[in-house]
């Protein structure tokens, strides 16, 4: 790495900078917005203040966007980005600590929980660097670090806790209707059906137990579910990543661009800087890799 480039705020020694590298975080974002859905105060902000209706891919891609410059971007970047969001979030008066722990929680918890079920090999040790080193993105959306949970066991602890609040009440199911069938110009609705409708399904039926119980709508077998994001995520990772990170908002570049080459992210064969000794500790054999859902207890392993 080049010792003059700004790593950023994680940099390439990091869970982070690997993980997000995967285009499977497109379908674990999805299956945050159905997770976020069933917080009644959260979603009714989202309801009130949120032009998602008006602008739905817009705001998906200013969301990829934050995500990719707090992941990748230099340390003034990301600190800036951070900044716009917490003077949006007092201007709207979404700016609620218990309100933007539960939109980070449900996110932390779909990506870790996506990715490792797709196939990715992290050991335990590293799921809980990934959610430590979260707390960092916590602390730019306005949160104080030290209330976020920092490991695994933290996380599935936070959303014992949470459950007896969540529901699917009416918010919640506009935004499941949303979700199902966003509006497209009549062009795009053939990819929509053919697309969208299999990624977001797809991202509905990789919920916890209780996701499924409070939206009514019964879920394919955890193995069955396992097995297609699985097949899914290796037909996207057919796609070269050279080529994938040329579409916007082509963060990635950037920063290999910036730091060097040899920081190329790859979720399944960097460094382990969390062992010096095993440069292989961070990562397991697939078949015996185990995941965490929703804040539950169940583990998942990939399918034979």
């Amino acid at each position: 790495m080049r010792q003059d480039a700004d790593p950023g705020l994680f940099g390439p020694r990091s869970v982070t900078w690997q993980l997000h590298s995967d285009p499977v975080m497109w379908i674990a974002g999805v299956r945050a917005l159905w997770l976020q859905a069933l917080h009644p105060v959260a979603v009714r902000g989202v309801m009130i203040n949120s032009g998602f209706r008006e602008d739905p891919w817009g705001r998906l891609m200013r969301t990829a966007d934050f995500v990719g410059t707090l992941s990748y971007g230099t340390t003034e970047a990301a600190e800036k980005a951070g900044a716009r969001v917490r003077r949006i979030h007092r201007l709207l008066g979404v700016d609620d600590p218990e309100l933007l722990l539960w939109v980070h929680c449900a996110e932390t918890d779909s990506y870790l929980s996506v990715a490792r079920r797709s196939g990715i090999p992290l050991t335990d040790a590293a799921a809980d660097r990934y959610v430590d080193e979260h707390r960092t993105s916590a602390r730019l959306v306005g949160l104080d670090p030290d209330t976020v949970p920092g490991s695994a066991a933290d996380l599935a602890a936070y959303f014992e806790a949470v459950r007896p609040g969540l529901t699917a009440g009416p918010d919640a199911r506009t935004v499941a209707d949303f979700l199902r069938r966003p509006p497209v110009k009549p062009a795009l609705v053939p990819a929509r059906e053919v697309i969208w409708r299999r990624v977001t399904a797809l991202a509905y039926d990789t919920l916890p137990p209780y996701a499924h119980a409070l939206y009514g709508r019964p879920a394919p077998p955890p193995e069955t579910v396992t097995r297609r994001l699985v097949a899914t995520a290796g037909l996207l990772r057919r796609v070269p990543a050279r080529l994938r990170w040329r579409l916007p908002p082509r963060h990635i570049l950037r920063a290999v661009d910036r730091l060097g080459p040899e920081t190329r992210p790859d979720p399944y064969a960097y460094p382990a800087p969390y062992s010096p000794s095993d440069p292989t500790a961070i990562l397991e054999e697939p078949r015996r890799q185990h995941g965490i859902d929703g804040g539950g207890s169940t583990r998942w392993g990939t399918p034979d």
